[in-house]
């Protein structure tokens, strides 16, 4: 069933309607040719999933009436910000796509010593409009928000403001990422650190350890920069998430 996000504000709940606009209107009346009477799946970007049936369908707007409200069942109760450092080409559309499906809520990207890249405002928007998709398609109930680009020092001091603030250091040999997980019971936010291709420099990770966050190694075998962050989100959904 197509399924579309709105803001909360295109939501008359008191009346049971709800009111598409802008190119998901234009999608509806002209790619997917849906006709009045049908039904679809609509996000407020809150958690609440309305099904709905098309009451009027016009290029530029489209309205329908409610027919069932629920809370989305496919968000994680840990609210999980992946750090992710600036990467180049294409991987920072392979990091947003995967990290969206595996749960994060948040991806942030940050500048480090060996970054090679930075992420442009226009490919922000860009990675914004990758994280809807990737959200619509999996059945998220939010739009997990790109932000960026950090230095290292702004990234360091908010994640490790979290409940359990790892750090994915290949140079880690004392804690694995499985032995972080099984300390916590049950934390309500996470934080996730990626480093950039090379790696991060041996100050970088002082001064992680300095501001408390965990470092972790990811196992014996390197992983690359956008295969790091949807690995370790998938061990924190498997372990804190019910039903995985």
């Amino acid at each position: 069933m197509p399924r579309f996000f709105v803001d909360p504000s295109a939501v008359d709940r008191e009346a049971g309607r709800i009111v598409i606009t802008g190119e998901d209107a234009g999608h509806i009346a002209r790619s997917l040719r849906m006709a009045v009477g049908e039904t679809l799946t609509v996000c407020d970007g809150a958690s609440r999933v309305y099904l709905c049936r098309l009451d009027r369908i016009r290029d530029g707007e489209v309205s329908a009436s409610v027919l069932e409200e629920k809370e989305c069942q496919a968000e994680s109760p840990l609210r999980i910000t992946l750090f992710q450092a600036s990467v180049k080409g294409d991987r920072p559309d392979t990091v947003v796509r995967r990290s969206v499906e595996y749960g994060a809520a948040g991806i942030v990207f940050y500048r480090s010593k060996r970054c090679i890249a930075d992420i442009s405002p226009s490919r922000l928007e860009r990675l914004s409009r990758i994280s809807k998709e990737a959200a619509m398609q999996c059945g998220r109930g939010i739009i997990p928000r790109v932000s960026g680009t950090l230095g290292f020092e702004e990234a360091l001091r908010l994640a490790s403001g979290a409940d359990l603030p790892l750090f994915c250091y290949e140079e880690e040999k004392a804690v694995t990422l499985s032995e972080a997980l099984g300390r916590e019971a049950a934390p309500r936010t996470a934080s996730v650190l990626i480093g950039p291709e090379g790696g991060f420099s041996p100050s970088e990770a002082d001064a992680a350890k300095a501001a408390g966050m965990i470092s972790v190694s990811l196992g014996k075998r390197i992983l690359r920069t956008e295969s790091a962050a949807p690995f370790v989100l998938a061990c924190l959904s498997l372990r804190f998430e019910p039903g995985v």
